[in-house]
This record gives structure tokens, C-alpha cells and sequence, in this order.
């Protein structure tokens, strides 16, 4: 919920759109940050563009593929 509140503010500032990134086991996450702005907080909010992705990580000397997303949502145009 907290990243929710994070995009509504930032909208709320005067943001025309917000990327949400995430990488690894996160990534569900940003897909339900995403879902409950539509449907829950702001019903006029529209999916822009959707990136995935693969990141090299070093840990412990061992090399490994993280997967990532980033998502923007943009507000409808008011006509």
C-alpha cells in the first residue's frame, strides 16, 4: 500500500505519468501497485508502456539473471 500512496502523491503533484520498476521476486508487486490505482484509486488511469528485462548480478562471487519490470501508467487525457 505504500507504493500506492507513492503514485497518488506523485499524480496528485501534478505527475502526467509514473514508471514502477521492480526486479526479482518484486515484480509482483509492482503488477498489484498498478491494478488497485486502476480499479481502486484512479479509474481513468491507463497502462502506457510495459519494459521487461534481464540484469546481470554479482553475489558472493557467483554471477546469476534477475528478471525486471518497469511499468507506466499515465492519466487519461481530459477533453
Amino acid at each position: 500500500m505504500n507504493y500506492v500512496v507513492a503514485c497518488l502523491t506523485s499524480f496528485n503533484t501534478g505527475a502526467e505519468e509514473v514508471c514502477i520498476k521492480a526486479r526479482g521476486r518484486s515484480m509482483s508487486r509492482a503488477v498489484d501497485t498498478v491494478e488497485l490505482l486502476r480499479r481502486a484509486f484512479l479509474k481513468g488511469l491507463g497502462v502506457k508502456r510495459i519494459n521487461i528485462g534481464t540484469e546481470v548480478m554479482t553475489r558472493e562471487g557467483r554471477a546469476s539473471n534477475v528478471s525486471t519490470i518497469e511499468i507506466t501508467v499515465a492519466k487519461a487525457e481530459s477533453k
